[in-house]
């Protein structure tokens, strides 16, 4: 008869029994401890942040670029910054360097990396490095090779080491700090600049054929049918304030391509640079203090501006409307801050993936086109007013490289994921990425780790105009498709953790 394992008298078995049942209990005690010990090292962590602002103002003379012409650069209106953001949950450090500049190529931020790695313990696969698109900033785009090599000139170097430098600082800055996030809709400025009309001259394109919607087509003029995407009106912002509500920094993102009316020759950051210098007054920072940092970030903009198409352009000051919609997003923003919750602690995480991208190349059509505009006796009135732009672009393509590898991130902090594309994204791209996103908020970075062009969805790339247009857009013609899909499978992963 089997003898019970209660009984005084104890068999192997039964030892063997009681031992096992004691091992299941100190595993199931050391989980509930374990559990325990993370909850306490979460209660006892303390969240830090700290902001740093430092001047990329380039030096009088050069080529202010973001237009056809590219004067030269004859006056500071107002000085160029990278304004950074460091953040740390107790054990992972994060931070954004936002310049103010049109489009930064990835050798420029490769370079900053490789300083921040010797001058910091920040992982330079933690830091976002992105351009916020003013068109009044002069070139950071130089690609000198010499001997296979790139080699940077002396403002790129410049930049590579301010950016650098602000993280560095932001980083030593860093004390405990309160963080929170949240948004709201303004979608008076925010209009799709690509649209279907319904006169063929309007939609005449540089390789002799015809699209289908045109960029930027004449304003309150009668051949305007409708736009052919969307818009996202959203002003998302992340904020950190002391542990006795003092602001430190408020990161904002909107998608607006940018304002311009700068004259020519004027540097400015345009109304990136307007908002970063007024929203701190308007939520209560220490107006006798430089410490607080305000920054606005660019989002999907690629195919939006504020031009309100059905209404006849308007004549405006110079830096008139910069100053209305920095006033107004500011106003927007700062309401929604009031009544916007920080907390004491949030988790931080970062994940990169490189992708590598197939290069368009032009087609013998192409190709053959251009060499007949060289042909004696053609008209220039039946050429393109851009032929030649874009012949000598695809001349320089059709000798680049076959594939161009890109950085692509995604942040978690608490359940905001934040994501970075190097290219000029078209709005739906973020609003698919909004709606698809595992975290509860989700806003992308646009022109970050590089600048690559533009970036058209499959659906956009068929409708053609300047967005489309080989030499304006380098990448295969599903890359918006596999960027997203990257991307989404790095929130998946860090809303794991």
């Amino acid at each position: 008869m089997q003898r019970d394992c209660l009984t005084t008298s104890i068999p192997q078995r039964c030892t063997n029994r009681i031992f096992q049942f004691g091992l299941l209990i100190a595993v199931i005690v050391g989980l509930a401890n374990g559990t325990e010990i993370q909850v306490a090292a979460a209660e006892h962590a303390v969240f830090r942040a700290g902001a740093s602002k430092v001047k990329i103002t380039p030096p009088l003379g050069l080529e202010i670029v973001g237009n056809w012409g590219k004067p030269l650069a004859t006056n500071i209106h107002d000085d160029l910054h990278v304004r950074c953001l460091a953040l740390n949950d107790g054990s992972t450090t994060i931070a954004f360097a936002i310049c103010d500049n049109v489009g930064i190529p990835r050798d420029v931020f490769d370079a900053a990396r490789k300083l921040i790695d010797s001058q910091t313990d920040v992982p330079p696969a933690n830091v976002l490095m992105s351009a916020t698109h003013t068109h009044s900033a002069v070139s950071a785009r130089n690609n000198r090779e010499v001997d296979g090599v790139v080699v940077l000139d002396s403002y790129q170097n410049l930049v590579a080491r301010r950016i650098a430098e602000g993280v560095a600082k932001a980083v030593a800055a860093m004390k405990p700090a309160k963080i929170g996030w949240g948004g709201v809709e303004e979608a008076s400025e925010v209009h799709n600049r690509r649209w279907y009309v319904n006169d063929e001259k309007l939609l005449a394109n540089p390789f002799g054929g015809v699209d289908k919607v045109r960029m930027n087509p004449p304003r309150g003029s009668d051949k305007l049918i409708e736009p052919a995407g969307p818009v996202d009106p959203e002003v998302s912002f992340l904020s950190v304030q002391s542990l006795d509500g003092k602001p430190i920094a408020l990161l904002a993102n909107y998608s607006l391509h940018y304002v311009g009316g700068v004259p020519s020759g004027d540097v400015s950051a345009d109304y990136f640079g307007a908002f970063s210098e007024k929203i701190g007054k308007r939520i209560g920072a220490d107006s006798s203090s430089d410490s607080f940092v305000g920054i606005m970030t660019n989002g999907t903009s690629g195919d939006i501006n504020n031009y309100a198409f059905r209404e006849k352009a308007g004549k405006h000051e110079p830096y008139q409307r910069i100053d209305e919609v920095s006033d107004l997003i500011v106003g927007r923003v700062a309401e929604a801050y009031a009544a916007t919750e920080h907390h004491d602690w949030v988790s931080l995480s970062a994940a990169t993936q490189e992708l590598e991208l197939k290069m368009r190349k032009p087609d013998p059509e192409m190709l053959r086109y251009f060499a007949s505009l060289q042909d004696e006796g053609q008209s220039p009135a039946n050429v393109h007013r851009l032929a030649s732009i874009y012949g000598n672009r695809l001349r320089k393509i059709a000798e680049g490289p076959e594939t161009s590898s890109v950085l692509l991130q995604a942040f978690r902090i608490g359940d905001l994921g934040i994501v970075a594309i190097p290219f000029e994204v078209f709005a739906e791209t973020g609003l698919d990425l909004k709606k698809r996103s595992p975290m509860s908020d989700t806003f992308t970075i646009e022109l970050a780790n590089g600048s690559y062009g533009y970036l058209p969805t499959p659906a956009q790339h068929k409708l053609g105009g300047y967005e489309t247009w080989l030499g304006t857009n380098r990448v295969q013609l599903d890359a918006s498709d596999r960027i997203s899909d990257v991307l989404l499978s790095l929130l998946n992963q860090l809303g794991q953790k």
